[in-house]
């Protein structure tokens, strides 16, 4: 895991947002489900998309949300990321449901929100919602997906 001198070092354009042993992200788009989705035989079919009105969200009980990050990111070669929910999220029944940053993966990040709650929960555009956590990784190769995005 690296630090806030290595991060800095690393990703300088989210140096407001860099903590202790992390980088903090925050909130940008949210969006519901509008239509299915399936994986079959290796064939993604993503679902459609509904985009919900900023600044202000309200996260209904007992439904996910697909939500973006503020800004995208490149991960070096070499390297990877590991995401983490705020802890207040947490403490609020929300999830942040995540994946791997693969090393060479650029582009906006995207996590799935679930509100486990019983009531709804408001959150406003730009609010941390996760912790990325670096680390180095040996002998790595690059991410050459279908997620892969110009910076």
């Amino acid at each position: 895991m690296l630090g806030e001198k290595e991060l800095i070092k690393l990703f300088p354009e989210f140096e407001d947002l860099i903590q202790p042993a992390g980088i903090d992200l925050r909130l940008d788009e949210v969006f519901e489900q509008a239509g299915p989705a399936s994986l079959l035989d290796d064939k993604k079919r993503l679902p459609e998309l509904r985009k919900l009105k900023p600044p202000l969200y309200n996260l209904k009980p007992k439904k996910a949300y697909l939500v973006t990050v503020d800004r995208k990111i490149k991960i070096p070669k070499g390297y990877a990321m590991i995401y983490l929910p705020r802890s207040t999220l947490l403490r609020s029944f929300i999830g942040v449901h995540t994946a791997l940053g693969d090393p060479g993966f650029q582009g906006r990040l995207r996590f799935l929100v679930y509100n486990y709650g019983d009531f709804e929960y408001k959150i406003k555009r730009g609010e941390r919602i996760a912790q990325a956590i670096v680390f180095k990784v040996k002998g790595s190769g690059e991410y050459n997906g279908s997620y892969q995005e110009p910076l």
